[in-house]
């Protein structure tokens, strides 16, 4: 019987929450960007920022919505500390005078057929200082309502590309490539 309910508030819940613009608060222990690149032509340097801090709001009703998303630059981690403590230097992310990187959105694609689930994001990318265009393709979204939390909470992976040259990170060029393969995992929590 608590079942039946549980799910019958939900069910009212999620449809309340499609008929007007949701904001989520990003989760810090499932919210990270991970970045690929070639190295050499040989194999692939991996690394990640993080937690990345932001919300997202959702307005499913009018397909639309806005991300923003913060993301500390001293968190880079590949899993070599002495290559990351290189990263974070002058010639590369530079983290002393720009400690931080954003990413800000207001062009939300969902699915066809108006399929309530996100697609992708088109926004601009803050890095060093300077800002360039980005878009995210979602390889998987989804929303679900929390047992623990009794809110809904949204989710998904996205990936993009850039090419750091763009924000003048030349360092290790052509050895290393320019071409950055970008994946963002982020779940966000329906504020109430």
């Amino acid at each position: 019987m608590r079942f039946a309910v549980f799910i019958a508030l939900t069910g009212a819940a999620l449809a309340a929450a499609r008929a007007e613009p949701q904001r989520y608060a990003l989760d810090p222990a499932h919210s990270f960007v991970q970045f690929e690149l070639m190295h050499f032509g040989t194999s692939t340097i991996r690394g990640r920022f993080g937690p990345a801090r932001g919300s997202v709001t959702l307005d499913r009703e009018a397909r639309s919505g806005e991300v923003s998303i913060e993301l500390p630059m001293a968190s880079v981690s590949t899993g070599v500390a002495p290559f990351d403590a290189h990263l974070r230097r002058a010639d590369l992310l530079a983290v002393e005078p720009h400690p931080l990187a954003w990413f800000v959105a207001r062009r939300l694609r969902y699915g066809a057929d108006g399929e309530p689930a996100l697609a992708a994001v088109e926004g601009e990318l803050t890095l060093l200082g300077q800002s360039r265009g980005l878009a995210l393709t979602a390889t998987r979204f989804g929303c679900y309502p929390h047992p623990r939390l009794q809110r809904e909470v949204c989710g998904g992976d996205f990936e993009g590309e850039l090419k750091r040259s763009d924000f003048g990170i030349d360092y290790g060029l052509p050895f290393v490539a320019d071409r950055v393969r970008i994946r963002v995992q982020v779940e966000g929590i329906r504020e109430p």
